[in-house]
């Protein structure tokens, strides 16, 4: 790795000593399509300090941007922030190279640390309303369980306002640019949306407690740091008013219709759904053939939606394998307060439409009515029932939602 390359000011002393990954194409589950960061920071206080450290096989690239600012050995604490191993893979060999006083993590932190590495111990716990003193300026701790792991932490530096907050607020875009108002607003929404939907999701009562907790903290903030993807230095409400829409977890008017298909006649009765969908009053309406929409973008998808709608062929008596790996995966991830419907095809024994009701019940999904079954190839009056149940549908779902 060529020393050639820089950390990045972030204020006068701090800096971006991060890695950027422009391979990663896939990231607990979900399509990563334009990579991700790991971001780490480096403070230059009277005790000099690295806050998080990045996934192992980037470890050279984070040592060489150090080494830009200062020797490596220079630094005197270490900050984990989070235990997960895009942030802490390196770690191990960082403070054998390092060779730190201190380094400190919230108490689950150490025990996770301990449980990845193995090292026997030597690292320091802190909690919620701890301070660190690194001489000329000081770290205060917020301990954020569960947001995503229960070690998670943020670190907050008022004397140069910046709050590094670890995997909250992020989002898996590398770019060459470390600053968020100097990539287009409708990439980070989208990037966001899709961190939001596919990592914090299942916390979202927590994330609405964190929020409330930091406004009470009435911090000061100049710069949103967190460990994935760019930083921010303008509107900070913006990220954060989006975190705390989409915990509430409110429907809207958008339906979204999922399905697979053997020999098309599901992906018939997916478009005439979404027609009568979009008669009903929904709107917009998204069909999603998992043929060629990931897991992912359909958990992207409901994350603002008041709707889903799934469809599977009957296949050795169940679901079709890539509506049944969907469902698994929205499942784990606990959207709330939606409505929706089954539908699907079958030959001869037709398990697939009851196997969704059941799942779709299981993930807290209200039934608007009965799933349509269609024996091989729908006729005209198969598919007026399929147009019927998609208007069944929107019509619950303007009825919840009212005029919003």
């Amino acid at each position: 790795m060529s020393d050639a390359l820089q950390a990045v000011r972030v204020t006068d002393r701090v800096y971006w000593v991060g890695a950027r990954d422009w391979e990663i194409r896939e990231f607990h589950g979900y399509r990563t399509s334009r990579g991700t960061t790991y971001n780490a920071f480096l403070i230059l206080a009277d005790k000099v300090t690295l806050v998080d450290t990045v996934k192992a096989p980037h470890r050279r690239e984070m040592m060489a941007r150090i080494r830009s600012v200062l020797e490596p050995s220079k630094i005197d604490y270490i900050i984990s922030n989070h235990s997960e191993m895009d942030h802490s893979g390196s770690l191990p060999e960082t403070i054998a190279a390092v060779k730190p006083e201190k380094v400190f993590a919230s108490a689950n932190g150490v025990r996770a640390l301990e449980a990845h590495f193995h090292m026997g111990g030597g690292i320091e716990a802190v909690q919620t309303g701890d301070t660190l003193s690194l001489g000329n300026t000081n770290l205060a701790f917020v301990e954020t369980k569960m947001l995503h792991w229960p070690d998670s932490m943020v670190s907050y530096l008022a004397e140069e306002k910046i709050l590094f907050s670890q995997d909250a607020f992020g989002q898996h875009l590398a770019s060459q640019t470390l600053w968020a108002d100097e990539i287009p607003q409708e990439i980070l929404l989208e990037e966001a949306a899709r961190y939001y939907a596919n990592i914090l999701l299942p916390f979202s009562p927590l994330i609405t407690k964190a929020l409330d907790a930091l406004a009470k903290m009435n911090l000061d903030l100049a710069v949103l740091a967190p460990d994935h993807g760019p930083l921010y230095r303008k509107d900070l409400g913006w990220i954060m008013d989006l975190y705390r829409r989409w915990a509430e977890q409110k429907p809207t008017r958008k339906a979204v219709v999922v399905y697979d298909t053997m020999w098309e006649s599901d992906a018939v009765m997916a478009k005439t759904i979404a027609e009568g969908l979009a008669e009903g009053g929904a709107s917009p309406v998204k069909v999603l053939p998992l043929r060629s929409s990931h897991r992912s973008d359909v958990a992207t998808e409901i994350l603002d939606s008041g709707a889903l709608l799934v469809g599977s062929p009957t296949m050795n008596n169940t679901l079709f394998p890539t509506v049944a790996d969907v469902l698994c995966y929205l499942e784990g991830l606990k959207r709330k307060n939606l409505v929706g419907a089954a539908f699907g095809s079958y030959g001869w024994s037709g398990e697939a439409v009851q196997r969704l009701e059941e799942w779709l019940k299981k993930m807290g999904v209200t039934i608007v009515a009965e799933g349509v079954k269609v024996r091989y190839v729908p006729d005209s009056e198969a598919l007026e029932a399929c147009r019927a149940l998609g208007q069944a549908v929107a019509r619950k779902l303007v009825e919840t939602v009212g005029n919003e």
